[in-house]
C-alpha cells in the first residue's frame, strides 16, 4: 500500500466534498474523520478548505502530540473542529475547551472512564460552549451506547450522538438496546 501523502489528502478531500454539496446542497450536516492523519501547516490549510463546505465538523485533524496546532486553525478558519475520540481522561479537553479551540469533545464513554468522567467533561462543555459528540464506532457495546445516552440528556451541552446498530443476536443478549426512530436515539423504556 502506498504511503499517505498529505497534500495529496489536502487537495482531494475537498473537492470530493464540494461534489456532495453540489449534488445535495447544505442542508444535509456533514462530517469528515481525518483520523489524525495530518500535521500542522497542512490539517490548517484543510480545515480552510473545507470552511465553504460548511461542514458539521472535521473531526481529529491533528494527532494529539500537535494539538498546539488548533491555535492556529482557528486563525484561519471556523470549520468546526471535533476532537478526542483517542482521548483517556477528560482533563486532556482542558486547553483546548477552555481556550474554544475545539467545537466537539469527542470520545467514548468508556474509554475515559465511564459515566462520571463523561459528566464531568460535559458540565466543563457546558460553560465554555462546547458541546459533545460521543463516539460510538467499531466495536461498541449497548452498555457504553447507553452510558452515553444518559450523559446526553443530562447535559445542555449535548451536541449529537453517534449511532451504532446492534445485529439481532446483540438484541437478544441484551434486551433494551437503545434504537433508532425518525432520526432520534431512544434509550429503552
Amino acid at each position: 500500500q502506498p504511503a499517505f501523502d498529505e497534500e495529496r489528502y489536502v487537495d482531494r478531500v475537498p473537492k470530493m466534498f464540494e461534489q456532495v454539496r453540489a449534488k445535495l446542497g447544505f442542508e444535509p450536516k456533514l462530517c469528515h474523520d481525518v483520523h489524525s492523519h495530518l500535521t500542522g501547516p497542512n490539517a490548517a490549510e484543510f480545515c480552510r478548505r473545507m470552511q465553504p463546505l460548511q461542514m458539521f465538523f472535521i473531526e481529529d485533524v491533528l494527532p494529539p502530540e500537535q494539538l498546539a496546532w488548533y491555535r492556529q486553525i482557528r486563525q484561519v478558519c471556523t470549520t468546526p473542529q471535533a476532537v478526542g475520540e483517542v482521548f483517556s481522561h477528560p482533563y486532556e479537553y482542558m486547553p483546548l475547551i477552555t481556550n474554544r479551540l475545539i467545537d466537539f469533545a469527542r470520545c467514548r464513554v468508556s474509554g475515559i472512564g465511564g459515566i462520571t468522567p463523561a459528566k464531568k467533561l460535559a458540565n466543563i462543555c457546558e460553560y465554555f460552549g462546547v458541546k459533545t459528540a460521543f463516539q460510538e464506532g467499531g466495536e461498541n457495546d449497548p452498555v457504553n451506547q447507553l452510558a452515553a445516552y444518559h450523559v446526553d440528556i443530562s447535559s445542555p451541552a449535548f451536541g449529537i450522538q453517534e449511532e451504532n446498530g446492534f445485529p439481532d443476536l446483540v438484541k437478544e443478549m441484551m434486551p433494551g438496546v437503545a434504537e433508532i426512530r425518525g432520526g432520534y436515539l431512544y434509550g429503552s423504556g
